[in-house]
């Protein structure tokens, strides 16, 4: 599809998607990638730890939705106190946010296997269109979507995560100020609260194979709520292979996971997400495509690896 013709499709669909508002890009290795929604999760992992992410949506359509995460987490010395850093480039069409945030936590047990920890978050998002769309010739400065600023705002998040080896269970709302990034006219692009319930638990099969089930719940001020549930299979403690069915009332999708703990330190995964529903995008794109890589830092062996969360 050449980038003229897309024109017309791409602002229509930004229209429909942004009107509600600007939200965190959602992954469908959501369970891996915690520290991206919730603060509390600020060294839970008990070591230093690493995740990058690169996320290609609707894949084959110019123009299509392209995510990169990287955080860095890992607990002080006292391990009640958790550090981080979470950094998240999201362009969707000509549409520019990025994402660089401090993350906070403190734990306290709740039993014998057991923690509670809550989170903070604090640092700021970026906003721009691209030049490209900006000084196109086909674009009047009126159609400039309505004036749209380029900005960069502070914000702040919280979460709490309550965890063991065998479950967790996690509230966040990773942007609690409201921002707008346009100008006077009837274009919205807006920060809005989202809140996000997360949860999973492990169980036993056999000796040498675990199932893990999970769930996220996401709900936005003005936009659809979100249901993410998937299972996961893991083998030896070393493959995990898996799927998730992601459903609002806008779309539904199916992904499929595989995941592999190449060293002790080191892991990589790659998810695949298609949509479901019959609608004119799905003609037009080959699916989403996910990469995940996770390095870890082990200075004791007490320390389990692989973790489950």
């Amino acid at each position: 599809m050449k980038l003229n013709k897309f024109y017309s499709f791409a602002f229509m669909l930004l229209i429909t998607s942004v009107a509600f508002a600007q939200q965190l890009p959602q992954f469908t290795q959501y369970m891996f990638n915690t520290i991206s929604i919730n603060p509390a999760y600020a060294g839970s992992r008990e070591t230093l730890s690493a995740v990058g992410l690169h996320r290609s949506q609707w894949v084959g359509l110019e123009g299509g939705p392209q995510t990169q995460t990287l955080s860095i987490h890992a607990p002080l010395r006292n391990e009640k106190i958790g550090l981080g850093v979470s950094v998240i480039n999201d362009e969707l069409g000509y549409e520019n946010f990025q994402y660089v945030f401090g993350d906070f936590s403190y734990t306290v047990r709740t039993g014998t296997n057991s923690k509670l920890a809550f989170g903070v978050k604090a640092g700021i998002t970026a906003f721009n269109l691209d030049a490209d769309f900006r000084n196109d010739p086909d674009v009047t400065p009126d159609q400039l979507i309505f004036g749209i600023q380029d900005r960069m705002d502070f914000n702040v998040g919280a979460g709490v995560y309550w965890h063991s080896d065998r479950w967790y269970l996690g509230l966040s709302a990773p942007r609690i100020l409201n921002n707008e990034y346009s100008g006077e006219g009837q274009f919205e692009a807006l920060e809005r609260v989202s809140y996000y319930f997360t949860g999973g638990y492990v169980f036993d099969l056999t000796d040498e194979i675990k199932l893990k089930p999970s769930a996220l719940v996401k709900a936005t001020n003005g936009a659809p709520i979100s249901f993410d549930i998937s299972a996961n299979f893991l083998f030896n403690e070393k493959f995990w292979i898996g799927g998730g069915y992601r459903v609002n009332e806008q779309t539904n999708a199916l992904g499929g996971i595989i995941d592999f703990q190449v060293s002790r330190q080191f892991r990589i995964g790659y998810a695949y997400e298609q949509e479901l529903n019959n609608s004119g995008l799905r003609a037009f794109n080959n699916g989403t495509h996910e990469i995940l890589l996770m390095f870890e830092i082990f200075k004791s062996r007490r320390i389990k690896s692989p973790r489950y969360f």
